[in-house]
């Protein structure tokens, strides 16, 4: 396909890298939170054993929405270094450079994104 004219790719492949290094950061950041919680009950209490436990599956949600991201994140860097990037990877259309603007990793047009019921 032809690169777009109406989207500064090289805006968007920065933007996209910058997201990408800020994730690994924040992944990397709070890695410890989402480490096994110890269940000693000599060293803490029930309710804060109960505390750490939620805190950690939050963390643990957290990471696995960060890792989502970064995998919409690596398909869109390589659909750029491809020429694909701007055109539905289901119908093959444009998507429209404000859609991408909201979110650079959309991978499909309004059309197909609304027939998947997304």
């Amino acid at each position: 396909m032809d690169q777009r004219k109406d989207i500064d790719l090289k805006a968007v492949k920065a933007r996209l890298e910058a997201r990408r290094e800020e994730l690994h950061h924040l992944a990397e950041t709070s890695a410890e939170s989402r480490k096994p919680v110890e269940l000693d009950q000599t060293r803490v209490g029930r309710l804060s054993r109960m505390d750490a436990l939620q805190d950690q599956a939050m963390q643990l949600e957290t990471e696995r929405r960060r890792q989502i991201e970064l995998q919409r994140i690596e398909a869109t860097l390589e659909r750029l270094a491809e020429d694909d990037y701007g055109y539905c990877v289901s119908c093959g259309e444009e998507i429209p450079a404000k859609r991408l603007q909201l979110d650079p990793t959309n991978p499909v047009c309004v059309d197909c994104a609304e027939s998947a019921g997304g």
